[in-house]
């Protein structure tokens, strides 16, 4: 059945229907389990989910970055029936298949550099990482791993000493592995000596903080997400990341770039590292590459990644062949499809009217920035200094939902209003979903400027 590419409103939000699922849901699942918005979803495709009620929303989520290609891509479709028809697990560690060694060599053409490189698959975006750092430590004979302010890095007990935000990734679930630094994060809207000087004194106190309390000798890495995902769609500024990449080299010290969100066509580039030239030692892939199949990969310089001993890298399902025969396909989409362009069509769709509603509430939006189909505004509390706003955030999100518009929220003080909208939606759909979240955010600030008021 194809799916129309239209919003209905066919019963409040959530309807019914999905009312009873999430009764069902609180009956049997951990209440650790969020879910943003109850909406259960029963198809799904292009830039619409359709929901159990009938409703259709459009969607600007992606299931985080994940369904880049549509959560329903002809090309990984008719890939993944075929194999899964063949067969759908081997374990490749046991008796191997060619879909595995197909997608290294296509993380070998794509990401940055024209090195010899190597890959290892994996399930998630936290197996990727973990497992650079594993690369990193072997390699190199060194402990340290270098991250930033506002990073996210998963979930597992690594990568959550990784990641530098408390609740919910961190609170009370440690202690935490060791060796982890944390140096201040480049970023331009909240540095404190202003923007213009943001590059320059952050790539100080970076080399610092790394020089001071690690040891340039001891560092078997920097981490880092090229544009921040989690902490705020943090962009830093130019010139920054390049300079950390090279001092890095100068010194030993592996350059991992976390691209598990950006990477794939979100940017605008196949990966965000590209739109600076940075090549980094190690990359972690995951989210879009797989069109929402479980599918992961740290892809690096071939002397890094063979330097591991043999069995020192696997996992029994990673790099699953059905996952592996739906990467082919959602990066045969990609490049057939242009998706980098249409990222860039995307941004050029976006930009104008974002900073139009910035020019037309000044007090409550500080700053939109983003590259491609990763955008977001920081929302501010009226009055002076830049006190971050989450509860004007969280009214915008509850009254797009409400309208049939599925919206994340992120960054470290839950104040940014983040976008991520399927390369596969239309034109008209981005417009409509633009309209329901202006449309939301100038009800959400009269209301709040009401409430002052009374």
């Amino acid at each position: 059945m194809t799916l129309s590419q239209e919003r209905i409103l066919a019963t409040e939000i959530p309807g019914p229907r999905s009312q009873a699922l999430q009764a069902r849901k609180v009956a049997s699942v951990s209440a650790g389990v969020g879910t943003t918005l109850p909406v259960y979803v029963e198809q799904a495709g292009g830039g619409i989910l359709r929901d159990v009620d009938g409703n259709q929303l459009i969607d600007f989520g992606s299931g985080i970055a994940v369904t880049t290609v549509g959560n329903a891509a002809p090309r990984v479709v008719e890939s993944v029936q075929r194999q899964v028809a063949d067969f759908t697990h081997t374990c490749f560690m046991v008796t191997p298949y060619e879909e595995y060694v197909a997608v290294c060599e296509k993380l070998a053409a794509l990401t940055p550099g024209s090195h010899e490189k190597r890959s290892a698959l994996f399930n998630s975006g936290a197996e990727a990482v973990e497992n650079a750092v594993k690369v990193a430590r072997h390699h190199t004979g060194r402990d340290a791993v270098v991250v930033f302010d506002h990073a996210y890095h998963g979930r597992t007990n690594l990568t959550m000493a990784l990641t530098a935000k408390n609740m919910p990734y961190k609170h009370r679930f440690g202690p935490f592995a060791g060796e982890i630094y944390r140096a201040p994060m480049a970023y331009p809207y909240r540095w404190p000596g202003g923007a213009e000087a943001c590059a320059d004194e952050a790539f100080d106190a970076f080399v610092t903080t790394v020089h001071t309390r690690v040891g340039e000798d001891n560092c078997a890495a920097v981490l880092i997400e090229p544009i921040q995902g989690e902490g705020g769609f943090i962009v830093p500024p130019p010139g920054w990341l390049p300079r950390v990449a090279d001092w890095c080299r100068e010194q030993g010290i592996l350059f991992i770039a976390d691209e598990i969100q950006t990477g794939f066509a979100r940017t605008g580039d196949w990966f965000a590292c590209d739109h600076e030239g940075v090549v980094p030692d190690l990359v972690t892939t995951a989210k879009g590459m797989a069109g929402g199949l479980p599918l992961a990969a740290v892809t690096g310089r071939a002397e890094i990644m063979d330097s591991v001993h043999v069995g020192g890298l696997g996992g029994t399902y990673g790099g699953n062949p059905v996952a592996c025969a739906a990467a082919l396909a959602a990066i045969e989409t990609m490049e057939v499809e242009d998706l980098p362009g249409r990222a860039r069509e995307i941004e050029a769709i976006f930009l104008p009217r974002l900073r139009a509603l910035a020019e037309r509430h000044p007090d409550r939006v500080g700053d939109v920035r983003g590259r491609g189909a990763m955008l977001a505004v920081e929302l501010v509390a009226d009055g002076p200094g830049r006190t971050p706003d989450a509860a004007l955030a969280g009214a915008v999100h509850r009254a797009c939902a409400a309208q049939g518009l599925v919206t994340l929220t992120c960054g470290t003080f839950g104040n940014v209003f983040r976008f991520l909208p399927p390369l596969a939606i239309g034109n008209e759909l981005l417009a409509e979903g633009l309209d329901v979240f202006e449309a939301a955010f100038d009800q959400a600030v009269a209301s709040d400027q009401r409430g002052k008021v009374e």
